[in-house]
């Protein structure tokens, strides 16, 4: 049958109005680079990711309308300009971009790729590590490479005979990107507050600010940095103000889009340890829209918040072959699959309806927008890690990825690389404590009918006896509270702790250098009783033989006294476990402040009265301070976790007992430290000024002063600089700052009533408890 003309000039208009074709992958790639446009500003021009533009570009995924047309466009422009083998243009960044915090120095020969530990990496929760998952692990090991440079400009190897790699179960293990993009994202430095809103547009916003962009260059696996708070509307806003699309409507779609999809994550802190998972936190807009409640029943008991396991989510998760830790799903949910040839698949959802940033560690974040929220966040993340739980959870994390228990060690009889112990970590396996080192309910207590007393390294909580009041102390107008900067980060600097497993002594000779735990009878050192003993907590002075760390009975040695001790638990293997740990957070808390306006060299005046508006200078960097804060005291608290929930049987193990940072010595080590580091001062004080405290409260001591200002009695040399030894004002770690002030008749009528005014001097209480659990 003939062919009409008509039917021909049909069929032609049918295939021009049919979708437009693209050239391939590869070409596309070429044109753009020819252009000299990155990945990102071509993102930027189509309102599209970085990651998107890369798939269209190696053939993963295709455009659909309305980015179709304009991206067919956009290359047949440049196909006309730019006809095939035009050199290529160099592409170079649009802005600054987002900085990725440099590992700290080591002394041994960088490996490009860490070897994990055999039995698994570790994983805490809010509740402890989930051994199940970490015994199921195996090791992924790369060759050591000579490199001088950190993990965030580390290559990743090539394959060959000398890479090897095996697979894991692990929940740890994360999915590396298949190809790294080509150029950074577009990135600016954050604002304050007042200056953020919530942009209208679905890509990157480029944002001006008074302060200069961060140097440091952006890992290039993971260009839209550590994490991203979602919105109701599928936006997803990252640190630096950056802004993703994610059309996820349900919680698989959102993880499969952030490990596929979102560039989120973020380099590993030491090259021997693990890159981060990527973090999503959940508005309340935007877990209803996922298919979560906005709440959750028990909301109050947080630690036992969960979704039920019949939930449609949860169960939609498993059909989709995810699993969930045995923490299930709560403000903190990991999400995962078993690991494929060492390539993790895990994401981490943070839901703040249900939660998860506490208003005491977080003050006022979940209220903020998501703007706001995710520079809170990433600030912390870049400073300090990226959050995986309560700050306590984050600081013991911290110190793990710092200290990787394993690195890559080639094996001389096979030349294959395999998991070897890493000198100065805590290793793979927990480590019993000796018995007087134990909780009363720990499995070597109750086993063993242990009777011997325990050690008890505690912070201090102390009131001077009001009969030790003089008059002329009575009559000072005011009571004046110092507090002393993160105390228990200062004392955990160049602390030598004991690395492996105790061993019994009975009556060895003392050295101030060996650490562990000492039974000896201080009761024979006494000193001013206007001052609280060095030894207890309560301050009242020993009246027998009993338990001490190390540092308490050198300090019983640096005061003049004789010691004996009767026995000891001694380690023999030592090291500064928490020398880099102290190291980042001391960095972290001090350019905190600075981005408050309190920076080191100010004058006393100066910091007194940068002090006064710090928080007012920027209340997102004020709560990046509150958290790093409680990062310190949680990570040292969760050294000691106890067990948690009603069905806890005395004399059974929990679950923190099985990760190798339970390791309630170190947490000692500290706390005595602390204590003595205080005690040293307020000593030093009372010689040099005759001066002495009314009340100690862990690392707050009240004063009675002539006036309202701690320069109205704080010791300074006829040049005006601060005397040696005793209390000084300033930012850093163990210098101190003021608590508040209020009259002296009302100290000395908390003292009456037994309560003490360290607590209460800057109004709503003072916590001097090291979180073990939260």
């Amino acid at each position: 049958m003939a062919t009409s003309e008509e039917e021909l000039f049909a069929s032609v208009d049918a295939l021009l109005e049919e979708e437009p074709q693209l050239p391939p992958p590869a070409e596309r790639a070429r044109l753009r680079e020819a252009a000299g446009i990155t990945q990102a500003r071509l993102a930027q021009a189509l309102k599209s990711t970085t990651q998107t533009v890369k798939n269209w570009e190696n053939g993963r995924s295709e455009p659909k309308p309305p980015r179709l047309e304009a991206y067919q466009r956009l290359l047949k422009g440049w196909a006309e300009k730019y006809p095939a083998h035009t050199p290529l243009r160099t592409t170079t960044p649009t802005a600054a971009p987002v900085p990725h915090p440099a590992a700290p120095a080591e002394p041994a020969p960088a490996l490009v790729e860490g070897a994990e530990t055999a039995a698994g990496p570790m994983e805490h929760t809010d509740s402890a590590t989930e051994p199940a998952e970490r015994a199921e692990s195996a090791t992924t090991l790369q060759q050591p490479a000579e490199s001088a440079a950190g993990p965030a400009a580390r290559t990743e190897p090539t394959a060959g005979p000398a890479a090897q790699t095996e697979p894991t179960a692990d929940p740890e293990a994360r999915t590396e990107p298949a190809a790294a993009p080509q150029a950074r994202p577009v990135r600016t430095a954050p604002e304050p507050l007042s200056a953020l809103r919530a942009p209208s547009s679905r890509r990157p916003v480029a944002q001006k600010t008074d302060r200069p962009a961060p140097a440091p260059d952006v890992d290039p696996r993971f260009p839209h940095g550590p994490l991203a708070v979602l919105d109701g509307e599928g936006r997803a806003f990252g640190a630096g103000g950056i802004v993703l699309d994610c059309p996820a409507a349900t919680v698989p779609e959102l993880v499969e889009w952030t490990l596929a999809e979102s560039g989120l994550g973020a380099a590993r802190l030491h090259r021997n340890g693990k890159d981060a998972d990527p973090l999503v936190v959940l508005t309340p807009a935007a877990a209803v829209k996922l298919g979560l409640p906005e709440r959750l029943d028990g909301h109050e008991q947080r630690r036992s918040l969960r979704l039920s396991d019949d939930h449609p989510v949860v169960k939609e998760l498993a059909r989709k072959q995810w699993k969930l830790t045995r923490r299930g799903f709560g403000p903190w949910a990991r999400i995962y699959r078993p690991a494929q040839s060492g390539q993790r698949q895990c994401v981490q959802l943070a839901i703040l309806s249900w939660d998860a940033l506490d208003a005491r560690s977080w003050p006022g974040v979940a209220e903020l927008g998501p703007p706001e929220i995710a520079r809170v966040l990433g600030v912390y993340a870049q400073r300090v890690i990226t959050p995986r739980g309560s700050t306590a959870v984050s600081g013991l994390e911290l110190m793990t990825a710092l200290r990787p228990p394993t690195r890559a060690v080639q094996d001389r009889a096979t030349g294959n690389w395999v998991p070897g112990h890493n000198p100065g970590s805590l290793g793979t396996e927990p480590v019993d404590p000796a018995p007087p080192e134990a909780t009363t309910e720990h499995p070597v207590v109750v086993r063993t009918g242990w009777k011997g007393g325990f050690l008890d390294e505690e912070a201090y909580q102390w009131v001077r006896d009001v009969d030790h009041l003089t008059g002329e102390e009575v009559t000072l107008p005011y009571a004046v509270g110092l507090d002393l900067n993160t105390a228990f980060l200062a004392a955990a600097s160049r602390l030598t702790v004991g690395l492996s497993a105790p061993e019994h002594l009975v009556n060895p000779a003392f050295s101030p250098k060996v650490p562990g735990s000492w039974f000896v009878d201080l009761s024979h050192v006494r000193l001013d009783p206007r001052l609280p003993s060095p030894f207890t907590p309560d301050g009242v002075p020993p009246q027998g033989p009993a338990w001490y760390e190390t540092r308490t009975v050198a300090y019983a040695q640096e005061l003049g006294h004789n010691v004996a001790p009767l026995e000891a638990y001694l380690r023999r293997e030592t090291g500064a476990y928490l020398d880099p740990w102290h190291d980042r957070l001391r960095t972290a808390y001090l350019d905190t402040l600075a981005d408050l306006g309190v920076t080191t060299g100010l004058s006393d005046d100066e910091f007194l009265a940068a002090m006064e508006r710090h928080k007012e200078a920027d209340p997102a960097m004020a709560a990046v301070l509150a958290a790093i804060k409680a990062t310190v005291k949680g990570g040292i608290g969760k050294l000691r976790e106890r067990p948690q929930g009603r069905k806890y049987r005395q004399g059974d193990r929990w679950p923190a007992l099985e990760r190798p940072t339970w390791r309630p010595d170190i947490r000692a080590a500290v706390i005595s430290r602390a204590r003595v580091n205080m005690h040293r001062k307020l000593f030093k004080m009372a010689e040099m000024t005759g001066l002495y405290p009314l009340a100690v409260l862990s690392d707050c001591v009240v004063y009675p002063s002539p006036g309202r200002s701690p320069l109205d009695f704080l010791p300074y040399s006829t040049s005006g600089k601060p005397i040696p030894g005793v209390f000084r004002l300033g930012p850093a770690p163990g210098l101190a700052k003021p608590e508040g002030v209020q009259e002296m008749a009302w100290a000395v009528d908390l003292m009456e009533q037994g309560l003490n005014p360290a607590r209460h001097i800057k109004g709503g209480g003072h916590d001097a408890v090291l979180d073990e659990g939260e």
